[in-house]
């Protein structure tokens, strides 16, 4: 990339209007209901975070570019001109605002993807240099090292070993002709190795073939997160190259959102040209086991528990059902969150948020939402299925000193599983 300056960024936010988004901008009705799906405007009061406001930025180009009041306002001096200090002004409602959570796209009564818009004039403010550290070097981290949090694959290979040491269960890696391609997100790696465990006595259990890919293990995608295309094409063709040259027929996205949104929905189109492969989520899979009787369960948790919807694999995704039938199978008191499913509000650390340090305390904030669906319930455990909703809720709860276990649904699912000589006999 080119080095980044004021006037890139600019024709960068130009370059993104396309029909659809002039049509959004014209259709606008200034009702408010976006405002109040936002849930960094309605915990925050401030209106600055309205989701329309957070791209006012391009809507001034916009106006000033296309359309006949715009130039005529310009051509007075009464247009407000897209400069350095609107980007500096900006940048904190564009990033540390922002989760990308689509819940406002949603309820938008003439059908604006606001989230859409949001993550397009990301592409303007990151080649124009303003866009958070955080998520500069995790996207330097992703091209250059192949995960955002530096997570190479001698860690990766370690963890493979420890698991197959310790329970006899074989990860395969670089297999040709295995039916799934696993993904991982570094958050996994790190802090929730647990997942890979679950993920191979799942397979084994099911008879199914899978794998790893040494050089495309990695699925969460920062090129997205930070508003880089460029970037984002890179990370996908390094999964799709991987697959392809495996021969496998699905690929499964991790218990991660964007990861999910990346290589499902946008990947496709970021490379030009169809998949040789199915992309499904980790919990399509699962909830595709169960029916088709490849894996059995025995047992139920009786603690009184929720599910936290991530909001790429549920509103964006439209994996709502799946989580709910493996919870009913594995789960004896399991109670649903106001706005649950497509509603479901954020955990607040969507979108790159939980990267990006310096907005820390407006994530908390944010979190006070999550609180009170939590306490208007009085559960003992919070089940998601997403690792980086899975950190958010932890800190936050932590933060409110709210003894609240999170478990992922990928884990627990494996937990009830019934054991090899149960099913022998």
């Amino acid at each position: 990339m080119s080095a980044p300056s004021v006037e890139k960024g600019i024709q960068f936010i130009k370059a993104q209007i396309d029909a659809p988004v002039a049509s959004f901008f014209s259709a606008c009705v200034h009702c408010g209901l976006c405002a109040e799906a936002c849930l960094f405007y309605t915990e925050t009061g401030d209106p600055k975070y309205t989701p329309i406001n957070k791209v006012e930025p391009m809507r001034r180009i916009w106006e000033q570019e296309f359309t006949l009041f715009g130039r005529l306002k310009s051509a007075v001096g009464l247009a407000r001109p897209v400069n350095e200090d609107t980007f500096a002004e900006w940048e904190t409602l564009v990033y540390d605002g922002c989760s990308l959570c689509g819940r406002c796209s949603l309820v938008c009564p003439v059908g604006n993807d606001i989230s859409g818009m949001i993550r397009k004039i990301r592409e303007g403010f990151a080649a124009a240099g303003y866009a958070p550290e955080g998520l500069i070097g995790a996207s330097t981290r992703a091209v250059e090292i192949g995960s955002p949090m530096g997570v190479k694959l001698p860690a990766v290979m370690a963890q493979i070993k420890h698991l197959r040491d310790n329970t006899g269960l074989d990860v395969p890696v670089d297999a040709k002709g295995a039916e799934y391609l696993v993904l991982l997100s570094s958050m996994e790696i790190m802090n929730f190795p647990e997942y890979l465990e679950a993920i191979a006595r799942i397979m084994h259990q099911a008879g199914k073939t899978w794998t790893i890919a040494s050089n495309a293990f990695e699925a969460t995608n920062s090129g997205i997160q930070i508003g880089v295309s460029d970037i984002a094409r890179q990370l996908v063709k390094r999964v799709v190259d991987a697959a392809e040259g495996l021969g496998v027929k699905t690929v499964i996205s991790p218990e991660c959102g964007h990861a999910f949104t990346a290589i499902r929905w946008d990947g496709a189109n970021l490379i030009g040209r169809p998949y040789k492969f199915e992309v499904k989520h980790i919990l399509e899979v699962l909830d595709e086991f169960v029916g088709q009787g490849l894996i059995r369960t025995e047992g139920m948790e009786e603690a009184r528990l929720t599910y936290h919807d991530p909001c790429q694999i549920a509103r964006k995704g439209g994996v709502v059902k799946q989580p709910r039938n493996l919870l009913n199978r594995i789960a004896s008191n399991f109670v649903e969150m106001q706005d649950a499913g497509e509603m479901n509000w954020c955990c607040g650390g969507g979108g790159g948020v939980s990267a990006n340090e310096r907005a820390d305390e407006l994530k908390l904030t944010a979190f006070n939402r999550k609180k009170a669906q939590l306490q208007a319930l009085g559960v003992d455990t919070l089940v998601t299925a997403c690792a980086n909703c899975r950190l958010t809720l932890e800190e936050g709860l932590e933060e409110n000193e709210m003894d609240i276990p999170v478990v992922g649904l990928t884990e627990m699912l494996a937990e009830y599983l019934v054991e090899d000589d149960k099913e022998k006999a």
